[in-house]
């Protein structure tokens, strides 16, 4: 495990207001980048979320649910409303969202420079936020290595094609690439996933991986292409799935040492068995969330109990 306070999240935290029809709404702490910092120290990592949390309800019951599992939690000090998602869950528990979201990040001092550096979502392609966090990023990457997932948001995208620049701009900064194939069908519409992830792979990162909902995942790497089925299990929602795959990558490829200044270089050498493993870990992460309401990922226990068995 890296030292302490060195897994750095950079993102938003959101109010997830479920809807479900004939039951009174339910409020779970929630945002992408939040869920990661809070999926990665149930795992048992030291890890700080730098953020915006306003001075509301909401932002009370966000700080509670991450200093719970023990996120460090900065801020910029701003009093904007806390960002809120309407979700509405189908019968089958897929989520649609509707956001209220400011997003205006500014600087924030850290301690110490982290070893790896993880965002997307929201907070790195809605302005004038957005600007921070890739400066952030620019400015923490020569010491650390770098994830990012776009976790797409269409009604927040804005004009296609500068969001199609800025998250490419995103993938090149970064070591490590998630995305989910409803991301990359928005992205590059009727384009091949497979394709896309080989060409983000060329592009800068060392691994690209790609979800598919019950189909599994893949990653793609210079050695080529290595796929996992999703684990079965009951399906209460999809909240946070893919967010939990992200917290299970990182946790595993920290367990193999693959994160921090010394691991960007072991990252360009991957064999398939480590992505295997790693995969492994995201998908058993991801099947343990939807199994239960909200965004509410394993702890290590529960992930070794997932990982056993698939």
């Amino acid at each position: 495990m890296l030292d302490r306070l060195d897994l750095l999240v950079i993102g938003e935290c959101v109010a997830d207001i479920v809807r479900l029809p004939g039951a009174a709404d339910r409020i779970h702490p929630g945002g992408s980048p939040a869920n990661v910092a809070y999926g990665l120290a149930r795992l048992g990592h030291d890890a700080t979320l730098l953020t915006q949390l306003g001075p509301d309800t909401n932002g009370q019951l966000i700080r509670d649910h991450l200093a719970g599992a023990g996120v460090d939690v900065r801020t910029d000090g701003s009093t904007a409303p806390t960002p809120s998602a309407a979700v509405t869950l189908d019968g089958a528990g897929q989520a649609a969202y509707t956001f209220e979201i400011t997003w205006t990040l500014g600087p924030v001092s850290l301690d110490r420079p982290p070893a790896h550096v993880h965002t997307g979502s929201i907070a790195a392609v809605t302005e004038p936020g957005a600007a921070s966090v890739l400066a952030a990023v620019e400015s923490l990457r020569a010491a650390a290595t770098v994830s990012y997932d776009p976790n797409v948001r269409p009604e927040l995208m804005g004009d296609h094609e500068a969001a199609v620049r800025k998250v490419e701009l995103c993938v090149a900064l970064s070591d490590v690439v998630k995305a989910s194939d409803e991301d990359l069908e928005w992205l590059y519409p009727g384009q091949d996933p497979v394709k896309v992830a080989e060409r983000w792979l060329a592009g800068g990162p060392a691994v690209v991986l790609v979800t598919r909902g019950g189909d599994g995942a893949f990653a793609v790497l210079p050695g080529g292409r290595v796929s996992v089925e999703a684990l079965t299990t009951e399906v209460v929602d999809t909240v946070g799935a893919g967010d939990a795959f992200m917290s299970g990558t990182l946790h595993a490829l920290a367990a193999h040492g693959l994160l921090g200044p010394h691991g960007r270089e072991r990252l360009r050498s991957l064999d398939r068995a480590t992505v295997t493993d790693v995969l492994r870990h995201a998908a058993a992460s991801a099947a343990v969330t939807v199994s239960r309401a909200g965004a509410n990922p394993p702890g290590a226990a529960e992930l070794g109990a997932a990982l056993g068995r698939m």
